[in-house]
This record gives structure tokens, C-alpha cells and sequence, in this order.
């Protein structure tokens, strides 16, 4: 089957309402999405159309968007797409919902601090140590010394 596919960059828009229910845990929240554009004549960015979607998040996505999203946060979903139509009251209603696979902050407008969630039952899980991403600064004056410059090509 064919689904359409969505990566939606916006602000949530209210905030996450999480639910245990017989499946396993549901999150949901509205999305606003913004256009902007470069308006010529004022010489700055203008605000375009808001686009609403509702986000739905199952599983551990749910209980990762209750612990973890709120209000006004930048994030980036992505999902299938899912438009409906309905009548209500004699007016015609159209929705657009996205099915969430990934949801995360957009690290573009700020930064986060990512935590892998406990396990049930995990008690020995001990912090890594910090890798050594510099060497010695003996050791890097020796290795620039021996290295030596590769000859241009011509062409």
C-alpha cells in the first residue's frame, strides 16, 4: 500500500495530551506549521499561512513526546499523512492528521539534551566514560612535523 510519506518543521501548538489505553500508550498534540518568506519591499521576513496538523504518537514514541515536548517547542515530525473529510452539522469538515515515526526538536532554533530512557528492571547500567577526541599535544607537533605536503596536481 501506498501511504504518503511527510516531514512536517513547526512549533507544537498545545500542549501533548498523553493516554494509557488497551493497545499501549497514545500521545497527541497540534503542530503549526509556518511558511516564511523574504518580502521584497519591507526588506524582511514576513510570516506567510499557518498550516495545522494534529500529531499522533503511539508506543514509546507516545510516552517519549509526554516526557519530553511542550508548548511553543521547535520540533521536526515525520509521518504519514492523513487527510479527512466529514460533515458536521451540514458543513464540510477537512482534517490533516499525521501518524508520527519520528518526532524530534529542531536543533536549527536550539539546542536538547537527549536521554535514553531507563529500562524496566536495569540496574546496571553505569555512565560511559568521555572518549579522548584530542591526542597530546606532544604527540600532535610530531605528527604535523612528519607529515609533509602533497604536490598540487596540474591539469
Amino acid at each position: 500500500m501506498n501511504e504518503t510519506m511527510v516531514c512536517a518543521v513547526g512549533n507544537v501548538a498545545t500542549q501533548p495530551v498523553y493516554r494509557e489505553l488497551a493497545n499501549g500508550a497514545s500521545a497527541r498534540f497540534r503542530l503549526a506549521v509556518t511558511a516564511r518568506y523574504w518580502d521584497r519591499e519591507k526588506s524582511a521576513w514576513t510570516d506567510g499561512h499557518t498550516n495545522f496538523f494534529t500529531v499522533w504518537a503511539n508506543r514509546a514514541l507516545a510516552t517519549n513526546v509526554g516526557a519530553s515536548l511542550s508548548v511553543g517547542d521547535p520540533v521536526i515530525v515525520q509521518g504519514r499523512l492523513k487527510v479527512r473529510t466529514e460533515v458536521r452539522e451540514g458543513q464540510s469538515w477537512t482534517s490533516a492528521d499525521i501518524d508520527a515515526v519520528a518526532i524530534g526538536h529542531d536543533l536549527s532554533r536550539g539546542t536538547s539534551a537527549f536521554r535514553r530512557p531507563n529500562k524496566e528492571g536495569d540496574t546496571t547500567a553505569s555512565p560511559r566514560p568521555e572518549p579522548i577526541w584530542e591526542t597530546e599535544p606532544e604527540s600532535r607537533s610530531l605528527e604535523v612535523s612528519q607529515q609533509q605536503p602533497e604536490p598540487a596536481g596540474v591539469t
